[in-house]
């Protein structure tokens, strides 16, 4: 099992439940948080700027009438059930995703333009310039890939053979 996949769809999946709660929470009203938090941000400029406790007080209710206008933590606590399972199933697609990317990665069948990215940007590192050993020992591709790549940019024009190394065209 490889723990950056592990890793990687445990913290998709929690952030998803945890995104699932807080849209639930609040009935998906994303103009009535921005008004919440202007309302917020009022009762604090108003404590900063040395307002009465008075004045302080009744910002900060405002603020809470609007908070509880648009929210609802009792709906979101009942629907945990589902926020959990939306976050299990974006966990599974991550999981998934990054299982095919691994596997086509593994098994040689990485898409062609990618592989011809990697060569270009080999070169570019190397002045331009390279040995066929020099692609596969410092690159990611093996050594059936490097070959492949570099017979099919060959063909193409993007690389010149030159001596015992390529060059870019």
């Amino acid at each position: 099992m490889n723990p950056a996949r592990l890793l990687l769809s445990t913290i998709a999946g929690v952030a998803a439940a945890l995104i699932a709660f807080s849209v639930v929470s609040v009935r998906g009203d994303l103009g009535g948080v921005f008004h919440f938090l202007h309302e917020r941000g009022v009762a604090k400029r108003l404590a900063a700027a040395g307002a009465t406790p008075e004045q302080v007080t009744t910002a900060k209710a405002r603020a809470l009438a609007v908070a509880q206008s648009f929210a609802d933590p009792a709906l979101a606590s009942r629907l945990i059930p589902l926020e959990l399972l939306v976050g299990l199933l974006i966990a599974a697609l991550v999981w998934w995703l990054f299982g095919q990317r691994v596997a086509r990665a593994e098994s040689g069948q990485e898409r062609p333009d990618v592989q011809e990215r990697m060569v270009m940007r080999f070169a570019h590192r190397h002045g331009g310039h390279f040995t066929l050993r020099d692609l596969m020992e410092r690159s990611p591709l093996s050594s059936e890939q490097a070959r492949e790549v570099t017979v099919r940019m060959v063909e193409r024009g993007q690389l010149r053979r030159e001596d015992e190394g390529y060059t870019l065209s």
